[in-house]
């Protein structure tokens, strides 16, 4: 089940909202770690176990390391790398396993497929267990809020990756309140729209112009297939992390901002900042600092940032092309901090920004194509190689169909548009009277296009 279909929008998230509302305070813990398995077993409910494994076993070793930490530190390190190491486990055997077996040669498991959401809520698992042990949070000792927090619906299948001290509090107690609700369907609205209206309607376009280039490639084809799932992604992601945060809202809790408009970034180092902010931090504050940062040297930086990107393209994906990627982004970030960095200062900002976005599109090039030769003749048509020419009169037709989406969808993820609305509403209670009537015909919206169309992917449902 997914927050853009048409059975969660008026059967379950109704339900729930009511269920949720009329049970008493000390129960909606409760009721929301049932009703998160119900979400997740929707589709494959035998990994539910799975996924009660690893609460069940990051629970337990809470106890144990707790008890440690202070007079035995060696041995609640060792619990604590159990731990750790039982759910990466089970990340590793569904994800990875094939893939290695593949380049290892070894047997492969026929049928073994991806629990949905299992990187995300590992890494929330990973998060637990570590702070724990660092001493940064109390230990948990009720189950129910622990199984919460883990398996809380609106992030367990696409983030944002929340961490266990920035959730703790809230588990405990929470204050719902109609302000905190009004704001939550609003985001929630929002969220829909960018993913419903802009993400798929792109996506579309991408589709079309990737089966356009297996008859007639162009490079104008080749650019349009780029930019358009570079805009769908964004649009697709962030509209799904938006949506995950206005549930929480609906639901007394106050998840962390996952994206802070990326595309407007003028270096890779920036855009990193700004997209998936809440993997990125992940990886910073269990991985990078870990290994020393920034604090050893520059070689040893430049090891620290090569580690947390073969991880990051790996934690996307068990495919060549998701390692490519990660290495790819990895030798852009270590020559801006080596020596582009100084460069991207003295330059204008216009040729930062047309810099930085000319490598995000080739690095969504290499994220989107699993086929590493269909993706490499991709990369070539951009430059006219293996083509018929710049353009042809279809590819340009439908790119005068689709100009007023791009406009529309360069102009969105920017700070402008939010910007406009803020002042527009700033000091005027009838503007500001009818942003709940702006959401509510938005939501009609959506509803209209989903109950019209059947074809509105997710690219990171499978992460």
């Amino acid at each position: 089940m997914v927050f853009s279909s048409l059975v969660f929008l008026f059967a379950y998230l109704p339900a729930v909202l009511l269920v949720y509302y009329l049970s008493p305070l000390h129960w909606r813990n409760a009721v929301l770690f049932a009703v998160s398995l119900l979400f997740y077993g929707w589709g494959e409910p035998v990994y539910i176990l799975l996924m009660m494994a690893s609460v069940t076993s990051a629970y337990i070793f809470g106890f144990l390391i707790a008890r440690c930490r202070d007079e035995k530190p060696a041995q609640a390190r060792r619990w604590m790398l159990v731990s750790v190491l039982i759910n990466l486990s089970f990340l590793f055997f569904f994800k990875y396993y094939n893939f290695f077996a593949s380049v290892l040669r070894l047997p492969q498991i026929a049928g073994l497929s991806l629990p949905i959401g299992i990187s995300f809520y590992t890494f929330q698992i990973l998060s637990y267990t570590i702070d724990l042990w660092r001493g940064e949070t109390a230990v948990q000792r009720s189950y129910v809020a622990f199984g919460t927090y883990v398996t809380l619906f609106p992030q367990l299948i696409a983030g944002p990756i929340v961490r266990y001290q920035e959730i703790d509090a809230q588990l405990a107690r929470r204050r719902e309140t109609v302000d905190g609700f009004a704001s939550g369907v609003r985001r929630f609205c929002c969220g829909l729209g960018k993913k419903v209206l802009l993400g798929d309607t792109l996506a579309a376009g991408y589709v079309y112009y990737q089966n356009l280039q297996l008859f007639e490639p162009t490079a104008l084809g080749a650019w349009m297939i780029v930019i358009l799932y570079t805009l769908h992604l964004y649009y697709d992601f962030s509209g799904y992390s938006d949506m995950a945060i206005g549930l929480g809202r609906m639901f007394g809790f106050s998840f962390p901002e996952n994206f802070n408009y990326p595309y407007i970034a003028k270096s890779i180092t920036e855009f990193w900042r700004r997209w998936h902010i809440t993997l990125s931090v992940w990886f910073r504050e269990y991985v990078y600092i870990p290994l020393g940062g920034n604090r050893k040297g520059r070689l040893r930086q430049c090891r620290n940032i090569a580690v947390v990107w073969a991880l990051t393209g790996l934690w996307h994906g068990a495919s060549w092309n998701f390692v490519l990627w990660g290495l790819y982004f990895c030798v852009i970030l270590i020559c801006e901090h080596l020596f582009l960095r100084r460069w991207l200062e003295q330059t204008p900002a216009v040729l930062r920004h047309l810099y930085t976005m000319l490598l995000v599109v080739v690095g969504f090039l290499i994220f989107s194509y699993t086929d590493l030769s269909a993706g490499y003749a991709c990369f070539r048509a951009l430059f006219g190689l293996g083509t018929v020419g710049f353009w042809a009169p279809v590819a340009g037709y439908q790119l005068l169909r689709l100009l007023p989406l791009l406009a529309l969808a360069a102009v969105g993820c920017t700070p402008w548009p939010r910007r406009w609305f803020m002042r527009w509403t700033a000091g005027r209670r009838p503007a500001r009277a009818l942003v709940p009537v702006l959401s509510a015909l938005l939501l009609v919206i959506c509803v209209a296009y989903l109950a019209d169309s059947t074809f509105s992917p997710f690219e990171y449902l499978n992460f």
